[in-house]
C-alpha cells in the first residue's frame, strides 16, 4: 500500500527529528506535524507509528539490543535505529501486518534514507527478531 509506505517514511522522519531535538516527545511531534503535515490518507497510520514507537521506545530498544550483536541502540545511526524501531513496533503490536512486509519495508526505507550498509544491518536485526517472535521467545504485546 502506497499510503502505508508514505506513513512509514514520514514516521521515520518524525522520529529522527524527535531523536535529535531536546524538547519533550509531545512538543517535538506537534512541531513536526505543524511544519510537515502528513497527507490525510497516511495520517492515521503515521500517528499510530510515531505515538506507538514513542510510547514503547524503551521496550523496543531492549528487544533491538538483544538481537543487535553487541550494538547499543544509542550507537546506531539515527536512521537505522528509527527504521528498526518502527519495524519492531509493527512486528510486536500491529497484528494485521505480516512480518515479511514490515521487514521488507524497513529494508527499503533504510536503503532510501540510510547508508549503503543500512539494508543489510536492518535485515539482520529484524530477521533475528522475527525468528524469536515466531518461536515465542519474545512476547510483549501489551496493547
Amino acid at each position: 500500500m502506497v499510503k502505508r509506505r508514505r506513513a512509514r517514511e514520514l514516521a521515520l522522519q518524525a522520529l529522527f527529528y524527535m531523536d535529535m531535538s531536546p524538547d519533550t516527545a509531545e512538543e517535538k511531534f506537534v512541531l513536526y506535524c505543524k511544519d510537515f503535515t502528513p497527507p490525510v490518507k497516511a495520517s492515521p497510520f503515521f500517528s499510530e507509528l510515531v505515538n506507538g514507537v514513542s510510547d514503547k521506545q524503551s521496550e523496543l530498544d531492549g528487544v533491538i539490543e538483544k538481537f543487535s550483536s553487541n550494538w547499543k541502540v544509542s550507537r546506531m545511526a539515527c536512521v537505522d535505529r528509527n527504521v528498526i524501531r518502527v519495524a519492531v513496533y509493527e512486528m510486536l503490536f500491529c497484528d494485521d501486518i505480516p512480518f515479511k512486509v514490515s521487514i521488507n519495508e524497513a529494508i527499503d526505507i533504510g536503503k532510501k534514507f540510510g547508508t549503503e550498509e543500512s539494508g543489510a544491518f536492518i535485515n539482520g536485526i529484524l530477521d533475528s527478531v522475527r525468528k524469536a517472535i515466531e518461536s515465542n521467545k519474545i512476547d510483549i504485546k501489551s496493547k
